[in-house]
C-alpha cells in the first residue's frame, strides 16, 4: 500500500511538472504583440488614430505590456511656437520605447522617424499660410534631429 502510495504521488508530481514546463508563463504577452506594435507605429492617418484611441483605453492593452511612457517631446518644447506637438512626441517615444524592449529597434528606427515627421505633418496641415509654413520649417527641424539624434 505504502509503495502504492508513494508511487502514485511520484506520478502526480511528475505529471504536475509537465503541465507547469508546457504552460505559458502567467505574464507572457499575446503572440501578435508586434503585429499591433506594427499596426500603431506606421506613417498612415488610421495608425495614428488607432494608437491614439488604445493610449485612451490603455486598461484594455494592459497583457500586452506595453510601455507607455513618454518625455513628449524630450529636451525640445512639447508646443514649439504653439504648435501641438506633444502627441506626436508621445507616439514616437511609444515606438522608440517598444521596439527597444523587443530588440527591433534598429529595424524600425527609420520608419518610427518617418511617422513621427508625419504626424507633426498633420499637425501643420491645420494651419495655412505662414504660420503654416513656420509649422512646416519646425516639424522638419524636429524630424532631422531625431533621425541624427533619437
Amino acid at each position: 500500500m505504502r509503495r502504492a502510495l508513494v508511487t502514485g504521488l511520484a506520478a502526480s508530481a511528475l505529471s504536475l511538472a509537465a503541465v507547469v514546463a508546457t504552460a505559458p508563463a502567467a505574464d507572457a504577452a499575446p503572440a501578435d504583440k508586434p503585429q499591433v506594435l506594427a499596426s500603431w507605429t506606421q506613417t498612415s492617418v488610421s495608425s495614428y488614430n488607432a494608437w491614439v484611441a488604445a493610449r485612451a483605453h490603455q486598461s484594455a492593452w494592459a497583457a500586452y505590456a506595453f510601455d507607455w511612457s513618454t518625455d513628449y517631446c524630450s529636451s525640445s518644447p512639447d508646443n514649439p511656437f504653439g504648435f501641438p506637438f506633444a502627441t506626436s512626441c508621445a507616439r514616437h517615444d511609444f515606438g522608440y520605447r517598444n521596439y527597444k524592449a523587443l530588440g527591433a529597434f534598429d529595424a524600425n528606427k527609420s520608419r518610427l522617424d518617418s511617422a513621427f515627421y508625419e504626424d507633426l505633418k498633420r499637425v501643420c496641415a491645420t494651419y495655412s499660410g505662414g504660420t503654416k509654413t513656420a509649422c512646416n520649417s519646425t516639424a522638419w527641424t524636429y524630424y532631422q534631429a531625431v533621425k541624427a539624434f533619437g
